[in-house]
């Protein structure tokens, strides 16, 4: 199976140009492909996983994919899939998170002996002399062309309106492509839908430039089946970054994955056979549960490493009790297998507090506020009305109440919001 139709049937492919010499040069050719990443952030999210693992499947059928840091339109911003302005950053901020991205790439694709390649667009961006520039890349382009681009119109017809600094990203966005395609015969660009004319463009500028036939691959917007934008919680996004977003916060979000999306997220986000999800499709209830187990220890894997997705599986079975992994679920996971039940929850979000600041001064909702479980006192007391709020095991009732040393146990203090959220605060 090609690596064309891999992707496909797993449910990464929206469009794609070219169909049919797509699939001959895929087939024909050690493939070199490159996925943009704006280093807006130290971090990536969980939106960026479908990119990131479509990369790691090129890499694993025997492809060569490229991270492609955007140092140099990260000065600018990519005005696609955005309603409004971006920021400028400055530099610094730009290299430190082009520091973050590169470690967490990694984790998903081997880079060593050049198996891939990372790479950043100032190398070339921010050399460009303006008056070339227009004059050998400005004229390959049609301005009633690009402003009948989707991401261009949308801004247009916004408030803020589109500025002249961001109107310019097509060009640099294509100019990456011809770049990569002269220096590192790379001719297949991939990205999220909102990059389709970015990538159209891309490609008319190599085969205008170079005299090369380029291609692209465009993904859905992943969202949950409640409609919800891919990665979004209460807490804001899913981070990569375990110091963002801890692993068994990590492990937690997968295996709250609403029944419908259990299949599809397996397809997306593991590397687990398509012939055993299939059979996912047709569990319910407790069966189902088994697979969210299941994809919530592989998803963590991934990302975080084996040890890590041990740990979370470790403190959720303490937490929630006995999981039950049968061996012919899903059986090319690695999960370990039968009636699991550990003892200890190391793998907890955890604070630290002075225990003389909080034991008969500090008002249970700012506990619960500092521990991240709440967004606000309104939200904390929001949670104790509706029940959902506890301290080691015992159901809050009062908005008012001070933590005393009746809620520590062994210098800690479990605190849970509704039914699965969890962080322990450990005083000294």
């Amino acid at each position: 199976m090609s690596v064309l139709s891999i992707l496909r049937e797993r449910g990464f492919i929206e469009a794609t140009t070219h169909a049919q010499e797509l699939e001959d040069y895929l087939e024909n050719n050690r493939a070199t492909c490159y996925i943009g990443f704006d280093p807006t952030a130290s971090s990536l999210h969980v939106g960026s996983l479908v990119c990131i693992m479509a990369l790691a499947h090129m890499q694993r059928e025997g492809h060569r994919p490229i991270g492609l840091v955007g140092g140099g339109t990260g000065l600018i911003g990519d005005p696609s899939g955005k309603t409004e302005l971006r920021k400028v950053l400055t530099q610094d901020q730009i290299d430190e998170n082009k520091a973050g991205i590169r470690e967490q790439l990694s984790r998903f694709i081997d880079f060593s002996e050049e198996k891939a390649l990372m790479l950043d667009n100032a190398a070339w961006l921010t050399n460009l002399g303006y008056i070339s520039f227009l004059r050998d890349i400005g004229r390959h382009f049609s301005i009633n062309k690009m402003i009948k681009a989707e991401s261009v119109k949308s801004r247009m017809e916004s408030d803020d309106g589109l500025t002249f600094i961001e109107f310019n990203y097509m060009l640099l966005q294509a100019y990456d492509f011809m770049e990569l395609a002269k220096t590192h015969d790379c001719l297949l660009q991939m990205g999220g839908s909102d990059q389709w004319g970015n990538i159209v463009a891309g490609i008319d500028l190599v085969r205008r430039t170079l005299g090369k036939q380029a291609f692209g691959i465009t993904f859905p917007l992943i969202t949950t089946a409640s409609g919800i934008k891919m990665g979004k919680t209460h807490k804001g996004a899913v981070w990569l970054d375990p110091e963002r977003f801890s692993p068994y916060e990590y492990y937690q979000f997968w295996v709250n994955t609403d029944d419908m999306d259990v299949a599809r997220f397996l397809a997306l986000f593991t590397f687990l056979p398509m012939k055993e999800i299939e059979v996912v499709k047709k569990l319910e209830g407790v069966d189902l549960n088994k697979a969210k187990t299941i994809l919530a220890y592989e998803a963590t894997k991934i990302a975080h490493g084996e040890g890590e997705a041990r740990k979370s599986l470790k403190a959720a079975a303490s937490m929630f009790g006995s999981i039950e992994v049968p061996s012919d679920l899903l059986s090319s996971a690695s999960i370990p297998r039968g009636m699991l039940s550990f003892g200890g929850d190391e793998s907890l979000p955890t604070s630290t507090f002075n225990k003389g600041d909080a034991v008969d001064k500090m008002f249970v909702v700012d506990l619960f506020c500092d521990a991240g479980l709440c967004k606000s006192k309104s939200d904390a007391r929001r949670l104790i009305k509706q029940g959902g709020a506890y301290i080691n095991g015992e159901r809050l009732d009062s908005f008012d109440q001070i933590v005393t040393d009746a809620d520590v146990k062994d210098d800690e203090i479990l605190l849970r919001a509704g039914k699965k959220k969890y962080h322990k605060i450990i005083l000294k």
